[in-house]
């Protein structure tokens, strides 16, 4: 047998040796089940997947806890899901190379819930997210106005939305938070803070209140959020850094109770002595819905469910509710 002839022989039965040992790996790796499909049956569980996700980051399974947020009604009150729709959008923007992917698996979806997924892409920060929005037309004819909007129009991103436009502006940025750690959305909320000591709008002042009653409270169980809002002490101006030294101490005492009280008369005093305007109660139902959104995810998200407040995140405001959280008239 001549020397070529050995060393082919000699190859191949190499390559024979090595197919056979990796063959049961191959074949294991076949074997193995597919991720348990997640299952809810309230939003409790959701924002328990919340609060639990930066700790073991799972973004393919986003598109299950959206669809379960879709069947538990909870983006029927657009105004109620920002939380929902800012942490899609910070899951999206911390992914970016997944992030087409995620968005496919997101359908079949309903026509009315597809409003939160155009937003999330908005709000999620990726460099192209226009091309991403766009390559899902086809997917939501029922939405295209929408879209338009957002590829050619005024829809806003996160960062561009006014922070004194209510509730949901805040929700969406700790939806974001809570998805990404990102210290971004915490700086905006921090800024808000200024507002603690409005004497002439009811709007700031309840949106500010709400601010620092939120950053304490979830600062007060999430360390990596009270050294976000520590450095700040070194950046803010003084009409926020007043508030925010408040906001750490009762965050490192957990004394968060006493900011919802003081916030509580602040507004009682304001509705008193303010203009007309200020002590109309129409934008209550808005002012409500931010500490009821808001006071349920710091206290849900955070583990903390029962926290003596009757709590619909996501759903309509109850007469308890609203009258738990509303500056006695």
């Amino acid at each position: 047998m001549s020397t070529v002839l050995k060393r082919l022989r000699l190859v191949i039965g190499t390559l024979v040796v090595a197919a056979l040992a990796i063959a049961p790996t191959l074949a294991k790796e076949k074997q193995k089940p597919a991720p348990k499909k997640l299952e809810f049956t309230k939003s409790e569980q959701i924002l328990k997947w919340i609060n639990d996700y930066r700790a073991n980051p799972q973004p393919e399974r986003l598109p299950d806890v959206v669809h379960a947020m879709g069947d538990l009604g909870l983006f029927r009150d657009l105004d109620a899901a920002g939380v929902y729709i800012g942490f899609m959008g910070g899951v999206l923007g911390a992914n970016p190379e997944k992030a087409d992917k995620i968005v496919r698996q997101m359908f079949p979806m309903q026509p009315e819930d597809q409003v939160v997924l155009i937003r999330a892409i908005a709000y999620s920060g990726l460099p192209d997210w226009k091309g991403l929005l766009q390559t899902y037309i086809e997917r939501m004819p029922a939405r295209l106005v929408l879209i338009r909007k957002y590829l050619y129009g005024d829809g806003k991103t996160l960062t561009d939305l006014p922070l004194d436009e209510g509730s949901y502006v805040l929700d969406a940025h700790w939806g974001y938070y809570f998805a990404t750690g990102s210290p971004e959305p915490v700086k905006r909320i921090v800024s808000t803070l200024a507002w603690t000591k409005d004497k002439d709008s009811v709007e700031k002042l309840t949106i500010g209140s709400m601010a620092k009653w939120t950053l304490a409270t979830n600062a007060s169980r999430d360390k990596e959020l009270l050294d976000i809002i520590h450095a700040e002490m070194n950046t803010q101006p003084a009409d926020v850094r007043a508030p925010l030294r408040e906001v750490i101490e009762a965050a490192e005492t957990f004394e968060t109770g006493k900011i919802r009280k003081e916030a509580l008369a602040s507004i009682d005093e304001l509705k008193a002595k303010g203009p007309e305007s200020s002590r109309k109660f129409a934008w209550w139902g808005m002012a409500g819905q931010t500490a009821l959104a808001l006071g349920c995810v710091a206290a849900g998200a955070m583990g903390q469910v029962a926290f003596g407040i009757p709590c619909v995140v996501g759903g309509a405001l109850s007469n308890a509710a609203l009258k738990f959280m509303a500056p006695a008239q």
